[in-house]
């Protein structure tokens, strides 16, 4: 399975939403890393230096970046504040 590690800032910003949405996201992203392919359930996003990604959990955003057996968690928050 793929592991995943959160930046200090994406950790702030996860600790900071509701305990029910922190372990649908966790809970989510678990499932998305054990298929054999996890970025078919990812987005690539334009106009980023470096090629990040996102999943999309609901109305919550998780941006990260994907690294050979690992992911970085970069952001994590609602829709309507993620890309700002």
């Amino acid at each position: 399975m793929i592991s995943y590690d959160f930046t200090k800032q994406a950790e702030k910003e996860f600790l900071k939403l509701p305990k029910d949405i922190q372990r649908r996201i966790i809970k989510k992203i678990e499932s998305y890393l054990k298929q054999p392919n996890p970025l078919r359930f990812a987005k690539r996003l334009t106009g980023t230096v470096e090629p990040c990604f996102r999943f999309q959990i609901g109305d919550y955003r998780v941006i990260f970046d994907w690294e050979k057996d690992k992911i970085l968690i970069i952001k994590v928050g609602h829709r309507r504040e993620i890309y700002r």
